[in-house]
């Protein structure tokens, strides 16, 4: 998924599969009983990038939690910026077995 703007390393380092609208739920589904993680992002987003960084600096620290974890543009994918009522992005959202658990936004 890598573009103008984006640096996808954190997406490799964190074996991150990139979801859409159309494939969000059956992409959460596949992570089954393991703990999901998705990150809102957008093309350019200067946080985003930081995050990604933030992220990049800690890569062990981050695998031994033993999240499943995923991505989005929503830029690419604004339904999914309706569907869960984001203002911003960096933001990231956790899910158990489909269900929402929480989210926090950086």
């Amino acid at each position: 998924m890598a573009g103008t703007g984006v640096d996808a390393a954190a997406f490799a380092a964190f074996d991150m599969q990139a979801l859409d609208a159309e494939h969000f739920d059956a992409g959460l589904a596949s992570a089954g009983d393991a703990l999901a993680v998705v990150f809102f992002w957008g093309v350019d987003c200067f946080n985003c990038e930081i995050a990604k960084q933030a992220m990049l600096a800690h890569p062990d620290a981050i695998r031994a939690l033993g999240l499943k974890w995923f991505h989005s543009n929503v830029y690419a994918n604004p339904e999914l910026a309706r569907r869960f009522a984001l203002h911003g992005v960096p933001a990231w959202f956790f899910f158990r077995r489909g269900k929402r658990l929480g989210r926090a936004t950086g």
